[in-house]
């Protein structure tokens, strides 16, 4: 063999031995080559184009229909006995305003009747106007303007509001209506121009039961109530 012949077969065994370095040799037990032919891909993984979620897909099982939610038994505790006439007038006012607190009402109902009893005594119109619906507050301005007719003056005075609770929840339409009822006990007397005693006694607390209804337009932005009626138990 000449140079040539040498030279090419020690080039030749040298590639033999690197690319069986590089691809190792066959055992028989390696694994068939993947066929991506023969695979039909599932969604959810990469071959199928579909972003893998976490988690596996399961069999659901038939959805359990909801039952109505049923507001709880105590929801009105302190207030009213579930079932009651009181306690459906409440659920359907709270359906219709979320955000109807009784027990916040009754402690604005509370300020707003001493308010009231007040601003009449003192024939205060303006903060009436803010406080009464219109119809009671014209029934409200005829006694009023009856005493100044008389020269006659009405001085009120609270010892205490001894309870304020409800008595009455329904809902109209869209509007509210509360009844509560109030028993207080106060000093009240109505003096002429020259002093004389015409009503009540100065030296003598009566006590007062009142029940009031309050109405508020639950589709209205005004969070306010307006006293719409007025009665007395005795």
């Amino acid at each position: 063999m000449d140079i040539y012949t040498i030279i090419f077969l020690a080039l030749a065994v040298f590639i033999f031995l690197r690319l069986r370095n590089v691809l190792g040799q066959r055992t028989g037990s390696e694994r068939p080559p993947f066929d991506r032919a023969a695979r039909n891909p599932l969604p959810g993984t990469p071959d199928s184009g579909v972003v893998p979620m976490p988690g596996k897909v399961i069999d659901q099982p038939p959805p359990i229909p909801t039952a109505e939610v049923t507001p709880p038994t105590d929801r009105w505790k302190g207030l009213t006995e579930p079932g009651t006439t009181l306690a459906q007038g409440l659920d359907a006012i709270a359906a219709q305003d979320s955000s109807f607190d009784p027990k916040h009402f009754l402690s604005g109902a509370r300020s707003a009747y001493e308010m009231i009893v007040l601003a009449f005594a003192n024939g205060d119109r303006r903060a009436l106007r803010d406080l009464l619906s219109p119809e009671v507050y014209d029934s409200f301005e005829t006694v009023i303007k009856d005493r100044e007719k008389h020269e006659q003056k009405t001085e009120t005075r609270f010892v205490s509001i001894d309870k304020a609770e409800l008595v009455g929840a329904e809902l109209r339409d869209r509007v509210a209506q509360l009844t509560v009822r109030f028993v207080s006990q106060m000093i009240s007397v109505t003096r002429d121009k020259a002093g004389t005693i015409v009503d009540g006694n100065p030296d003598k607390v009566a006590d007062i039961t009142d029940i009031w209804t309050f109405a508020r337009d639950t589709t209205s932005r005004d969070p306010n109530w307006k006293l719409v009626g007025t009665g007395s138990a005795h």
